[in-house]
């Protein structure tokens, strides 16, 4: 069974203010489940990235980006670059399992396909790999990211959409 959101946990649209909250849960959600998949040296690289809060901010504010709440507080976050990249997707650690990152990627794919997305791409880390395949995204190509000093592996995967996403999303409109 998948996990949905319940009456305590809901998304809205980030705002300005959201910025210095996003970027803790990005630093928990990489420094505390990132463990098992990279160095050290390689999650503080990765994390170094929230630092320059304006620029963290500016990415953001340049996407569509959704937060998960629960009971009214910021929980995880996803971002939507143009119609068809998701290009963040981080949940805090005390919040895994408990749905939110399921209903983010719910959102973003309705979306996505309201914008006329044919298909949805993710540059998955290999902490976030096994989330998407069970999502039905596939592998299509294995990457290194340069980060500071650090090279980060991911992999490119895509899910396209059939008859029912395009449905679903052609409803947002």
């Amino acid at each position: 069974m998948t996990p949905r959101a319940g009456p305590n946990l809901a998304l809205r649209p980030m705002l300005p203010d959201d910025i210095p909250l996003l970027a803790e849960i990005f630093r928990a959600s990489v420094e505390e489940l990132a463990v098992e998949d990279y160095s050290d040296g390689q999650i503080e690289a990765w994390t170094e990235t929230a630092n320059d809060l304006d620029a963290f901010g500016k990415r953001l504010s340049g996407q569509l980006t959704l937060i998960a709440t629960h009971d009214g507080a910021p929980v995880g976050f996803a971002s939507l670059k143009g119609a068809d990249v998701i290009d963040m997707l981080y949940v805090h650690p005390a919040a895994v399992g408990q749905g939110a990152a399921t209903t983010l990627i719910d959102a973003l794919e309705k979306l996505a396909a309201a914008r006329g997305a044919k298909k949805l791409t993710v540059e998955a880390s290999d902490t976030a790999h096994d989330f998407f395949r069970r999502r039905g995204y596939t592998a299509k190509s294995r990457n290194t990211v340069l980060r500071g000093d650090e090279w980060l592996a991911n992999t490119t995967m895509e899910k396209s959409f059939g008859g029912d996403a395009a449905a679903a999303g052609a409803t947002l409109q």
